[in-house]
């Protein structure tokens, strides 16, 4: 069973100008002890996903459907009382800048110490050692000194791993990182992922890894979901994503990335086209407006996630008529669309 199962989620904002469905039908699951890497360009939805199951949307964004099912227990229609049980507790959470996330008048010792005693019945000595060993646990030096600083007096790596010392203060079971390496210079990328991957090994957590940086996805990520528009358009095995990409988008992105062979003075390889305005989103598939492959079917029936036709058994699944269905079926599900 998975530890975490989401089911048709959507999430939408309403503004001035109407409705902007960010999460707009989302599924996918994380096992136990798994990483799971949510991957598409700023926009896409990545992180409102996030926010979305731990409930920390602000107005005008709202969750307006689906299911998030935490160990059978769905997170969207928990009172708040065992929400703030499971937030912090058993579901932590990494967010994407540590300098926001952090309290500038309070010493980064205070901050663990605090987290611990949230969910923990401790005294506050009790608290602060717990907080001295997460600073140590997560590699800072000189820990017990440090624990007295205030973030603006650490560097932009020892803050973040200050941040997740306070996200894994109770051992949760699952752990969401949001672009935990960004704006990170690439030595301090590399040691930030090599202490989550060897924190997850030694606590036995799940990870949800937020990101647009397909490197990081190759060396940490078990699975992926690649977001476009809000939805997911592929999602199975890392070694599906890199190997044998389904989905247009997808293959674009990677093509993207593909430089060790550019002639300088030569124009590099890019995804024709813009990203759709959530406002306006086209019928059918939100992608097929840039996709040199799509059909008819594709402009008028949004495609669901489904196995492809040329799936070889790594249960990895696209939301492509192309992919999944044969022409003449496509062209059927369009006729459809038009009666």
């Amino acid at each position: 069973m998975a530890l975490l199962e989401v089911r048709g989620l959507k999430t939408w904002f309403d503004t001035a100008r109407g409705t902007v469905r960010a999460v707009d039908g989302v599924d996918f699951h994380v096992d136990r002890g798994e990483t799971l890497a949510l991957v598409g360009e700023s926009g896409s939805g990545k992180s409102v996903t996030a926010y979305s199951l731990l409930r920390l949307l602000a107005p005008p964004g709202r969750v307006v459907g689906g299911r998030a099912l935490f160990d059978g227990v769905d997170l969207l229609t928990l009172d708040a009382a065992r929400l703030r049980a499971l937030r912090g507790g058993r579901i932590a959470m990494i967010f994407q800048e540590p300098m926001t996330a952090l309290n500038p008048v309070m010493t980064v010792g205070a901050q663990v110490a605090e987290a611990v005693r949230l969910h923990s019945p401790v005294s506050r000595r009790q608290a602060w050692d717990r907080a001295v060993e997460l600073l140590d646990r997560v590699r800072i030096p000189a820990a017990a000194t440090r624990a007295r600083s205030y973030p603006h007096e650490l560097s932009g790596g020892m803050r973040q791993r200050v941040v997740i010392a306070m996200a894994l203060a109770c051992q949760p079971d699952l752990l969401i990182a949001d672009e935990p390496t960004t704006a990170l210079d690439v030595t301090t990328q590399a040691q930030i992922l090599d202490l989550l991957r060897d924190l997850q090994r030694d606590m036995g957590m799940a990870l949800i890894l937020i990101t647009h940086d397909l490197g990081v996805v190759a060396e940490v990520a078990d699975r992926a979901a690649v977001f476009y528009a809000g939805r997911v358009v592929e999602q199975g095995p890392v070694a599906g994503l890199f190997d044998r990409p389904r989905h247009p988008y997808t293959r674009g992105l990677l093509a993207s990335l593909r430089l060790e062979n550019a002639v300088p003075g030569t124009r590099l390889p890019e995804i024709a086209g813009t990203v759709p305005s959530l406002l306006d989103l086209p019928p059918g598939c939100a992608f097929a407006p840039r996709c040199g492959q799509a059909t008819d079917a594709c402009r008028l029936a949004t495609p669901v996630l489904a196995t492809s036709m040329l799936d070889g058994g790594d249960g990895w699944q696209a939301a492509c008529w192309a992919e999944v269905l044969s022409i003449p079926r496509a062209e059927r599900i369009a006729e459809l669309a038009l009666s």
